[in-house]
């Protein structure tokens, strides 16, 4: 039987130049196995752990600790354990830390030698790492969709320096009949609206921020940012609403303080930002929100929910983790789920996460972090997954477009011979 006889960690730097751990598992047939761990800037107060080393190297955000918890502690453990069961793999991880959040050993440590250890298997198998994950780790037969991107093309909040409040303004080529239709889709409106951006408020506004998307210096409101994209999107010669529908990642907790969210210069209560949100909803295509309420708003979740037909994601509220993904769908708070699977830090687990919300009639959308690598494991486990949306920033910045780029590799390894949901992006896994 194939065994694991080497791992081996070392720290690199992620997209915005801080610390993270690439890892390297070895089987006994020599196959090798790579994982690199993103990292977020918005998060969730209940995720799990990145373990950084804290002092003054790095600035506090070293990894040297999680490096050699992985180079000691679970090297040991994983030598034991058989390597093509995904399932075996993250319950010996998960039991060499049961600390809560995975603090003791660090979920960066504790995910980097489960994603590897997947790598290792799909090439040992001499299988691609979707077609490993969708039929030996997740038991679905071998009928494949690829994902619409949720494309993130104007960047604000935590993730750019402007006066925008909203961390993420989006494209959903819905109206595309393949996946590489929809990639070239959201590539033209990005640059049209560089080029208006640049045209309407000086080239400063063409600078990008953490995942690719514009700055947008010179935007002042929310809707002046939909309106900029939704004027690119037609300038692009596509239609609004029927080819590109539009979606926002609020992030609101950044923006809340003291019982109040403060946007576009007004100090606001749950109830009317709710009625911003509707009032968006009314005026332009926009069929998708993210973290619309700070992350422990059940209760508002739950009246948005009430009051749309949207799609209504939870990322801060659920930080991927299955027993908070089973209370939101309890209190009905939210209709979608985003997928990060360092979040929650094992494979087996984020896997879990997606069923249970799927199970529910919930979306999932597979996503990617503000901190990245040119790491394209999440491609590959959203086609894995079937659920038709992958979060993976803007058709710019190689951490961004690799993601992209191994969908369009994948698309190739298929022949065609795929699925793509186009307006249908919030897909039934229970149903494929």
């Amino acid at each position: 039987m194939v065994k694991i006889t080497r791992i081996r960690a070392l720290e690199i730097l992620d997209s915005r130049g801080n610390p993270t751990l690439m890892t390297k598992v070895t089987l006994s047939d020599g196959v090798i196995g790579v994982a690199k761990v993103p990292s977020g800037a918005s998060t969730g107060i209940h995720e799990a752990v990145e373990l950084r080393d804290g002092g003054t190297r790095y600035g506090g955000k070293g990894v040297t600790h999680a490096v050699k918890n992985v180079n000691t502690v679970l090297a040991e453990v994983m030598g034991s354990v058989n390597p093509l069961s995904q399932k075996d793999v993250d319950e010996s991880l998960l039991k060499a830390d049961p600390s809560k959040g995975k603090g003791k050993l660090g979920a960066n440590a504790i995910l980097s030698v489960s994603m590897a250890t997947a790598v290792a298997a799909a090439v040992h198998l001499k299988m691609e790492l979707f077609e490993y994950l969708r039929t030996k780790v997740i038991g679905k037969n071998a009928k494949y969709l690829l994902p619409v991107p949720l494309s993130n093309v104007i960047n604000g909040g935590e993730h750019a320096g402007n006066e925008l409040a909203i961390q993420e303004f989006k494209i959903l080529p819905i109206g595309a009949k393949t996946y590489p239709e929809g990639l070239r889709c959201i590539s033209e409106v990005y640059h049209t609206l560089g080029k208006r951006m640049i045209k309407r408020y000086g080239r400063m506004a063409k600078h990008v921020g953490d995942e690719g998307g514009y700055c947008g210096y010179g935007l002042k409101h929310t809707k002046n940012a939909l309106e900029e994209i939704v004027g690119a999107v037609e300038e692009a010669g596509y239609s609004p609403g029927r080819d590109v529908v539009l979606g926002i990642d609020a992030a609101a907790s950044a923006f809340f303080k003291e019982g109040k969210y403060t946007i576009d210069g007004k100090k606001l209560d749950a109830s009317e930002l709710l009625e911003m949100y509707l009032d968006l909803e009314r005026t332009f295509p926009l069929q998708t929100v993210e973290d619309p309420f700070d992350e422990e708003a059940f209760g508002d979740f739950a009246e948005y929910v009430k009051e749309t037909k949207i799609q209504v994601i939870t990322d801060d509220l659920t930080v991927s983790n299955p027993e908070i993904v089973k209370r939101a769908i309890k209190e009905k708070a939210g209709n979608a789920l985003l997928l990060k699977v360092n979040q929650i830090g094992s494979v087996t687990e984020a896997i879990e996460a997606a069923k249970i919300a799927n199970d529910a009639g919930w979306g999932v959308v597979v996503s990617h972090r503000s901190g990245e690598t040119g790491d394209t494991f999440i491609s590959d486990l959203s086609v894995a997954l079937g659920t038709g949306q992958l979060k993976s920033g803007a058709p710019a910045r190689t951490d961004r477009v690799e993601k992209y780029n191994r969908l369009l590799e994948i698309y190739d390894l298929l022949d065609g011979k795929c699925g793509y949901p186009g307006s249908k992006f919030r897909t039934d896994w229970r149903n494929y």
